[in-house]
């Protein structure tokens, strides 16, 4: 029977003219999907998780997800008033008085408030994003370097900072006496049409008007003139880059104009950093066995750059942009954004710990 039966050959799925070879069994032969890595990461972009897995023999997908813990680092705005600092020294280093020392006493005597001569900031990243890399193992022979390209997606801002509560009084004592500085600037100078209403610093009832009509209380010309004089208290941080102009077209700052800053409606100052939400990703790494003998444990380390779409931006309370509209930043916080303007990239380094689950 051996010699008269006739034998079937089996079809060889890798040939030309195979037969339909299923979905599952040609992933199984070519190493598509059949095995899944969880990785642990820690690195520039925060602290991450991902899942990986091949899909052949030279390239795996990465998808996960990178947060950033939320350290916290501080900067210093320092008060200017009129055109002097408040701080001021002599030629053998002491402290001096200055227009600021004086009006912070009459503020302590109108307000009971002490204003201090800056306002401190306290900044933290807020980055966190999603990933989607393909890492290509360009080496038949060799699986420990690779080739990393992909993307990183996440909200636009990435970090902020707000003034801290300590400086709340600060920017309360500013908001205070400016105010009065308007107010007092309208009486004697007029409006921007040219009249001069009478102007008050607040109202109060009457208590002799059974209605409960308010009444009016003025400043004294004289403290209205010495307010004047000082000019408006807000902190200098630079100089305009460029003309500003209003919806209408008209110029509000030439370029090369002091801009001060001042607090919002609520006395908060507020610095918020954003770049693009969608950051391509491309970089390089090497892998290994973390456990000698072991092939399921492996330890990475990958090098790269996120493109963030040039320059952040570091927005104020006012909507003044710091790396694009403002320039001769003085200080700590010129050399933050200083630092910002470098990172037209931003540099990922990290280490990968990865534990192979089937």
């Amino acid at each position: 029977m051996a010699q008269t039966e006739t034998t079937q050959q089996v079809p060889v799925l890798n040939e030309k003219h195979s037969e339909y070879i299923p979905v599952a069994q040609y992933w199984k032969e070519h190493n598509i999907f059949q095995h899944l890595d969880l990785s642990v990461s820690s690195g520039t972009t925060g602290i991450g998780i991902d899942l990986a897995s091949p899909i052949g023999e030279y390239f795996q997908l990465r998808a996960g997800f990178d947060y950033m813990p939320r350290f916290t680092a501080k900067m210093k705005f320092d008060v200017m008033i009129g055109d002097q600092p408040a701080r001021q020294y002599d030629a053998n280093g002491n402290r001096i008085e200055t227009s600021f020392d004086r009006m912070q006493v009459m503020l302590h005597d109108f307000t009971g408030v002490i204003a201090d001569d800056h306002v401190d900031m306290i900044g933290k990243p807020t980055m966190n994003n999603v990933k989607l890399l393909l890492d290509f193992f360009p080496f038949k022979n060799n699986k420990h370097w690779h080739v990393t390209a992909g993307f990183y997606w996440g909200p636009s801002k990435f970090a902020e900072a707000v003034n801290s509560t300590e400086s709340m009084n600060s920017l309360i004592a500013l908001s205070i006496y400016n105010n009065l500085y308007d107010k007092s600037y309208i009486h004697i100078n007029g409006d921007e049409d040219g009249n001069h209403p009478p102007q008050y610093i607040l109202q109060v009832p009457d208590p002799d008007d059974p209605d409960g009509k308010m009444m009016p209380v003025s400043l004294d010309p004289q403290i209205e003139q010495r307010i004047l004089a000082f000019g408006r208290m807000g902190f200098h941080l630079g100089d305009y880059a460029r003309d500003i102009y209003d919806s209408n077209g008209n110029l509000l700052h030439a370029k090369g104009d002091p801009y001060i800053m001042e607090g919002d409606d609520n006395n908060m100052v507020k610095v918020t950093a954003k770049s693009n939400s969608f950051k391509p990703y491309l970089g390089i790494g090497y892998r290994g066995r973390l456990v000698k003998n072991r092939d399921d444990w492996k330890i990475s380390v990958d090098a790269g750059v996120m493109f963030w779409g040039g320059k952040p931006d570091l927005y104020l309370h006012d909507g003044v942009n710091l790396t694009e509209d403002i320039t001769n930043i003085k200080g700590q916080v010129g050399d933050y954004v200083d630092l910002f303007k470098k990172f037209t990239v931003f540099p990922n380094l990290s280490v990968r710990f990865t534990k192979t689950l089937f």
